[in-house]
């Protein structure tokens, strides 16, 4: 073996004198700035121990999948996150896509049931139904889901400071269908910490919204056993400019933080971590990305076997949906987004996504069309059945490339990580600031590289056109707010108000003395309290988070 990498050293070194010699090379870099080497061979991946860290598909520490068939056995769950307008207008795009072939649904709420008010608030103007759904009750909920067998679907629902909330409705809706919430399959993204740092659609400060996610995993660890109580979310990190390295890095440590507050509120490490699932954003370098999942399979796995002690192999599993980067598609020449959105939605799969979204290619321009998002599940279908990549499992695995590049964004995620660690965890560091300038000056070298033309944006930077205005994008209904006031004011006077006032009285008083609010959340639901009425017992109890910066 010695001799035959021996050999290969010189055959290297003849390679480089014969052809970097005669020719002129651009020198590339890593996302975090790293020379990427012009050739890789077995040299490269010689302190990389195969057994132990690349080893099989469904094994410790699940490099090459956390599953030993993966796509053999079943394909990833396909998702197209949708949601817009009114409840019926939503519910009607369901069907459509499922009609089409969608296997799962993505929940997209609009920007006032996400921070918790309801259509008629003031601070509501403007924003009802315009990039997600709007939610007032269950009534709406019941709606949205309307004729879909909720023991059939598996629904995932990005929602977070409002997420006990949602996650009851949907509950109660399975009640009303008749359908045991043991048997519900679905998500909740429940992450409120990339919140603080990037999304800002919080509520309540960080130890009332920790309590909420420790309630959530108890609650469902005993009642709606199948559910993913968070969907921990790298996503939003990667759009507002992080790195790969950083996207995986910050999510990993706001993750630390959830399970030790999970520990911290008495619950058993392997009674929630094995129900513990991610979103990240699966971006155009195609094989960073790759790379990148398969560092993170990896090192979770150390993490909870290691650092927590997990004993449930489940625990250790890191399991995955992903998102191709809307902040990668351009607004300039947007059928070019069809070709990034394909090749983001391949390294996606290469990497062993278990549950895909492909944006649409007008998503830079609108909400998308029927047929634009018809064309983003296609993509995810011709993947699936025409290219032969679901073949065999980890078809990357090997790669001289792919494995060193694996090693090197697992070491530079670890180094973050101490560094968060130092700095007295997640919680911490977002309170000092630190994540948030990491992420913002990733974002500022990104920029000034796209405007210097270092990086090609093609059709933005580089390649441009004159183009018409382009036409046939999705219009929300600007009326969709009026709507959605007067069907919310005609709901209040004919739910049943005589029971409403002990439900919500019985919250608040959940609230202050420490016990589990899911319980009296799901009674003040059924009893059709407004979403924000529930939001307003908590934010009285618990008051509200105010945003710091050390920037």
């Amino acid at each position: 073996m010695e001799r035959d990498l021996e050999r290969i050293r010189e055959e290297e070194d003849r390679w480089k004198r014969e052809c970097l010699n005669k020719h002129r090379f651009n020198r590339a870099e890593t996302d975090w700035g790293e020379e990427i080497k012009p050739l890789y061979t077995p040299d490269d991946t010689r302190d990389i121990d195969y057994l132990e860290e690349v080893g099989f598909p469904g094994e410790y520490p699940f490099t090459r999948g956390p599953h030993p068939s993966m796509y053999l056995g079943r394909l990833w769950t396909m998702r197209q996150y949708s949601g817009y307008g009114t409840a019926e207008e939503t519910n009607k795009r369901y069907r459509y896509l499922l009609e089409q072939g969608q296997t799962g649904l993505s929940v997209a709420f609009d920007l006032p049931t996400q921070i918790g008010y309801d259509s008629d608030h003031p601070l509501a103007q403007g924003e009802v139904g315009k990039v997600g759904v709007a939610v007032d009750s269950l009534a709406d909920m019941e709606t949205i889901f309307d004729g879909l067998p909720l023991d059939k679907l598996s629904t995932s629902m990005t929602i977070n400071s409002a997420a006990a909330v949602l996650l009851a409705m949907y509950i109660v809706v399975a009640e009303k269908q008749g359908v045991d919430p043991g048997k519900l399959n679905g998500t909740i993204q429940n992450d409120i910490l990339k919140e603080y740092t990037v999304r800002g659609t919080y509520i309540f400060p960080v130890g009332p919204s920790l309590r909420l996610i420790t309630d959530i995993f108890e609650y469902c660890s005993k009642h709606v056993p199948r559910w993913n109580t968070i969907n921990i979310a790298g996503y939003h990190m990667r759009e507002a400019g992080a790195t790969a390295v950083q996207e995986i890095a910050f999510t990993f440590a706001d993750a630390i933080e959830y399970v030790n507050a999970g520990i911290k509120a008495g619950l058993k490490v392997d009674d929630f971590a094995p129900r513990i699932s991610w979103i990240f954003n699966t971006h155009n370098n195609f094989f960073e990305e790759i790379a990148k999942y398969r560092a993170a399979r990896r090192l979770w796995a150390k993490i909870m076997k290691e650092r927590f002690e997990a004993k449930d192999p489940r625990s250790w599993m890191f399991r995955f949906h992903t998102q191709t980067a809307g902040s990668a598609l351009t607004a300039q020449q947007p059928l070019n987004n069809v070709v990034r959105v394909a090749f983001q939605t391949l390294a996606a799969v290469l990497a062993g996504a278990q549950s895909l979204a492909s944006c649409s290619f007008d998503e830079a321009l609108a909400l998308p069309t029927e047929e634009s998002v018809r064309l983003s599940l296609r993509t995810q279908q011709i993947i699936a059945h025409e290219l032969g990549v679901t073949d065999t499992v980890d078809p990357m695995g090997g790669s001289f490339y792919m494995e060193s590049l694996t090693k090197r964004m697992e070491e530079e995620i670890t180094e973050y990580l101490k560094k968060i660690d130092e700095l007295g965890g997640a919680a911490a560091a977002i309170e000092k600031g630190y994540i948030q300038q990491e992420i913002q000056e990733s974002a500022y070298r990104y920029q000034k590289e796209v405007e210097s033309g270092k990086k090609v944006v093609v059709g933005m930077n580089k390649y441009q056109v004159e183009e018409p205005p382009t036409k046939g994008l999705l219009k929300v209904d600007p009326k969709v707010g009026e709507t959605q006031i007067e069907k919310l004011k005609a709901f209040k006077t004919t739910r049943d108000s005589v029971k409403l006032e002990p439900a919500l009285a019985a919250l608040k008083n959940a609230a202050e003395r420490n016990a589990n609010l899911m319980p009296p959340i799901l009674d003040a639901v059924r009893v059709y309290a407004t979403l924000g009425e529930i939001c307003d017992v908590l934010r009285e109890v618990f008051g509200e988070y105010e945003g710091t910066s050390a920037i």
